[in-house]
């Protein structure tokens, strides 16, 4: 082997780009399977109006939990790879943080449910109320967990949690269902985030935080695999960033963040309000379906994340790589589910496949602008442009709300849809015709 042979840097033999955001993807729909499942079953053991209801709730509290988790944790994501022996401090400081603005958020949401939101009057009950609170606060740190295994280059971790919590929301919820026909949805997810978070956090402190450094590891171990302990990678001796660089990545990403959440969780409690629970169960359970086409952009747009935030190149490969190869996958699951829909809906039941197949087609349309929109709002993270990630998420969120609330009274339920549709394709166009402010041609560097 000649000297320029040896000099050559040796490249993976597999893109640990794709190959990370792959692993989490098949994560989320191993787990969007069972969460499916989930609903599916809660249809056949509790009424229509309480599946409406419940999801609304849910909606409200995964709200919740994301004004309470302050943005902490994509601030995990982008920072724990550079943390080195700080790792542990900054997991527990979000944790901290998270669970008092939580508690507050969901304290105070039932305290003006009468005013905001009172089709969810049924959480004003002693035992419903310190349910929801509880489950909100769970969700909060449930998510902040996500953030720090996947920071920590453990994405079969974040598989194997997510799948055990799914398992469990369904063991609960089939035991519950003769106990409590009207919150054995709710405390199901209550069960299953507690157990969840106490064994998942044993593992994260006690095995992947040790106290004491050890060795570095070999030079080339991978993300995730055999062998390369988070605490003992080629980067683990670095700090983390300054305080007052990680308050203000986390202050402009919170409020992107928030706008996302809004986007997501309020549509089905709009519905509640202006159409009925009947109504909020089949938007609901399209959104479940759907949902599992917008967790492909997403978790590629962690990993890309990941791997773009110790790279001097910046983001502009990465992005290409994700769009060629995304875009590809996620034609054909659209296809696919375009095709099949009423099908699909009826696993969980006639009712849903007879009034949610054209909703679950607008809505599964809608996942492939959203992955420009991904891959924009990860890249603009990166290069540390937050009020572009904060000018994105706002707009969209503007959007789908306002579309939502006037075309609900003219289209029903399939108004819902068309919003997703049109805000989407909308962002995503303009955001291809600006490319340069998040796809620059010349090399970028990392906030």
């Amino acid at each position: 082997m000649t000297q320029a042979q040896l000099r050559r840097p040796i490249r993976p033999r597999v893109d640990p780009l794709l190959r990370n955001g792959h692993v989490l993807t098949v994560g989320s729909l191993v787990t969007s399977a069972f969460g499916a499942g989930y609903w599916a079953l809660a249809t056949r053991w509790y009424g229509d109006a309480t599946v409406g209801r419940s999801y609304a709730a849910v909606s409200a509290l995964m709200l919740l939990s994301g004004l309470g988790q302050l943005g902490l944790g994509n601030v995990l994501v982008r920072f724990l790879p550079q943390a080195g022996r700080d790792r542990r401090a900054l997991i527990r400081a979000a944790y901290a943080a998270a669970f008092g603005a939580t508690l507050v958020a969901g304290l105070g949401f039932l305290a003006l449910i009468p005013v905001c939101a009172p089709g969810l009057g049924f959480l004003r009950e002693p035992a419903a109320g310190c349910c929801f609170v509880a489950t909100t606060v769970a969700y909060a740190l449930f998510a902040l967990q996500d953030g720090a295994l996947t920071g920590l280059r453990r994405p079969g971790l974040v598989v194997g949690k997510n799948s055990g919590f799914a398992i469990a929301k369904i063991a609960f919820v089939a035991a519950l269902a003769g106990l409590l026909p009207t919150l054995g949805i709710l405390i199901s997810w209550t069960l299953a985030l507690v157990t969840t978070l106490v064994v998942v956090d044993g593992w994260l402190f006690a095995r992947l935080l040790p106290a004491r450094r050890r060795e570095p590891a070999e030079p080339g171990a991978g993300f995730g695999e055999a062998g390369a302990d988070p605490a003992s990678d080629p980067g683990a001796g670095g700090r983390v960033p300054s305080g007052r660089s990680i308050v203000r990545y986390a202050g402009s990403d919170y409020l992107g963040t928030l706008c996302w959440s809004a986007a997501t969780t309020l549509p089905p409690i709009i519905v509640l309000e202006h159409a009925g629970a009947r109504e909020s169960a089949y938007f609901s359970l399209a959104w479940v379906v759907t949902n599992t086409l917008y967790l492909i952009s997403l978790n590629m747009g962690a990993s890309l994340l990941v791997e773009a935030a110790g790279d001097s190149a910046g983001p502009a490969a990465g992005c290409r790589r994700v769009l060629r190869h995304t875009g590809a996958l996620l034609a054909l699951a659209i296809t696919a589910l375009v095709v099949g829909a009423p099908l699909v809906l009826r696993v969980f039941g006639p009712g849903y496949a007879r009034n949610g197949s054209t909703l679950l087609q607008l809505l599964a349309l809608s996942a492939l602008p959203y992955l420009v929109v991904s891959t924009a709002i990860s890249a603009c993270r990166v290069l540390g442009r937050m009020r572009v990630v904060v000018a994105i998420q706002a707009g969209l969120a503007t959007a789908v709300l306002t579309l939502t609330v006037v075309l609900l009274p003219v289209l029903g339920v399939l108004g819902a849809g068309v919003a997703w549709l049109a805000a989407q394709t909308a962002t995503a166009l303009a955001l291809l015709t600006a490319r340069r402010v998040w796809l620059p041609t010349t090399p970028g560097r990392p906030a």
